[in-house]
């Protein structure tokens, strides 16, 4: 096993964007919109339809190398938090979740904080890559998320 106790395993990072909870929340639970603003460049595609509504929801993103993911859904509360689970299609998963909170702070205004831990990731081929996901990955993909959050809350429009 390698030794990870010179690297934090649950990584978070946080930023007011000026949207609602609920336009923001859209963007994050429906897979088919997480390319535009995924700031790890890590998703190519989801298929539409797949608009998360619960815990227990699977839904799959192709990678931009290509590969497949199913992605278990294992927190939901509709427009203020949501966790998954990636795997392999097929197969359990290795222990890392990516975890999205949303803090309305008033109508058009929430506090965002997205959360990376791989505390349980238990295959060591993706130690490397989970040690490279640091808050400045995080805090791209909060940056992408509010311009386009804002942009829709300025246009009036999901």
């Amino acid at each position: 096993m390698t030794d990870n106790s010179e690297t934090p395993t649950v990584v978070t990072a946080h930023r007011e964007i000026a949207a609602g909870a609920e336009r923001i929340f859209e963007l994050i639970a429906d897979p088919a919109r997480q390319p535009g603003w995924d700031g790890n460049d890590n998703l190519a595609e989801a298929p539409q339809g797949q608009r998360v509504r619960g815990t227990g929801d699977v839904f799959t993103m192709t990678l931009s190398n290509g590969g497949v993911r199913a992605n278990r859904v294992v927190e939901f509360e509709e427009g203020r938090r949501i966790a998954w689970l990636p795997s392999e299609q097929g197969k359990e998963p290795p222990g890392h979740l990516w975890r999205w909170e949303l803090e309305p702070l008033d109508a058009g205004r929430t506090r965002v904080t997205h959360t990376y831990d791989w505390s349980r990731l238990t295959d060591e081929n993706r130690f490397a890559r989970a040690r490279a996901t640091t808050e400045d990955r995080l805090r791209a993909s909060l940056d992408r998320l509010a311009e386009a959050a804002e942009a829709a809350e300025a246009a009036g429009s999901d």
